[in-house]
């Protein structure tokens, strides 16, 4: 569980970021929650937008997301979901405590 501080700081982190995944049309689905599992170990940070034809309301494509990578929930602003995972061996982000 991240705290706010933590939360802060990753949300400044992601604010330079582009989002690399999209949730459209067909909404979440496996393939998708393990590529995103994938990039989330090499990058820890990422942003996922959810494009105007999701069905899916973009609070449960969040959940869908954060509990099927197993990652944290950092931030849903507008259509992009920001998520976080500590990564096992390329760890770049040092939380503050």
């Amino acid at each position: 569980m991240l705290t706010g501080k933590q939360k802060r700081f990753l949300r400044s982190k992601a604010h330079h970021l582009t989002p690399i995944f999209q949730v459209g049309k067909g909404g979440v689905n496996d393939n998708m929650i393990k590529q995103i599992n994938d990039a989330l170990e090499a990058r820890e940070l990422l942003k996922v937008s959810v494009l105007q034809n999701c069905e899916e309301d973009k609070d449960e494509v969040a959940t869908e997301l954060s509990n099927g990578a197993k990652a944290e929930l950092v931030q849903v602003i507008g259509n992009t979901i920001v998520l976080y995972k500590e990564s096992k061996e390329n760890k770049q982000l040092e939380l503050p405590h």
